[in-house]
């Protein structure tokens, strides 16, 4: 089995001491090492549970890896630090503490590694939070499909497509409308192909120098960097 302990920021792979939580009364993540001995005192005694987190030696956590591969641990609770890489067949189940903390793509990635084998995999999400809030709607919607391609569209409704030509900071006013990817998907992949189009039969835009004239004074040197760094 595995567990996993939330995200905190800076000090993620602080196996002793979680830093301080959101805003308001929520409180902070839970560190690997608090779960594990609560885990070993509690309901799991007996089993073997060991941790696993970024601060660790390398040697250290290539031999708990290689114990817990052979069967000989049987509870391996960590950080995000198995979030790739990480090929156990054997497996089965994984528990998400604080899954509200994760973003849909990380639990996505997460969850991938139980049930590599022959066996089912269970993962099993946990959170606080409020049925009706935002979060636990996106908790929903991880727990609903197994579709990376679907979760990918979600991610992106979660995130917004942000400010990706600076027009926030550029304070020129506009009467242009900014594309939404999800809403206007259909839209964009119509002007996608058209620009393709207009480009293939006159690359310099020599027939259309209204055209070309408003990317060079939207590609400055700075802007342009920018863009293709993607």
């Amino acid at each position: 089995a595995l567990g996993v302990s939330p995200p905190t920021g800076a000090g993620a792979d602080d196996p002793h001491t979680p830093p301080a939580g959101d805003a308001g009364d929520r409180r902070p993540p839970l560190a690997v090492v608090e779960i594990a001995e609560q885990l070993a005192r509690g309901p799991l005694a007996g089993l073997s549970v060991e941790v696993l987190h970024g601060r660790m030696d390398p040697a250290d956590k290539d031999d708990v890896m290689r114990r817990f591969a052979a069967g000989e641990v049987k509870v391996l609770v960590a950080t995000t630090v198995i979030e790739v890489g990480v090929n156990v067949p054997n497996s089965t189940v994984m528990v998400i503490m604080d899954a509200d903390r994760f973003g849909v793509s990380q639990l996505h990635q997460l969850r991938g590694r139980v049930g590599r084998g022959s066996a089912p995999g269970l993962c099993l999400l946990v959170s606080e939070m409020h049925e009706a809030s935002p979060a636990r709607a996106r908790l929903a919607a991880v727990a609903a499909t197994l579709d990376g391609f679907e979760l990918s569209r979600i991610d992106l409704e979660q995130r917004r497509e942000g400010d990706v030509l600076g027009q926030a900071q550029s304070g020129v006013r506009s009467s242009l409308r900014m594309l939404a990817v999800i809403e206007d998907e259909e839209v964009i992949a119509e002007a996608r192909e058209e620009a393709t189009r207009v480009v293939a039969e006159d690359p310099a835009l020599e027939r259309l120098p209204g055209l070309r004239t408003a990317l060079e004074a939207l590609l400055d040197t700075e802007r342009e960097q920018y863009l293709e760094k993607g």
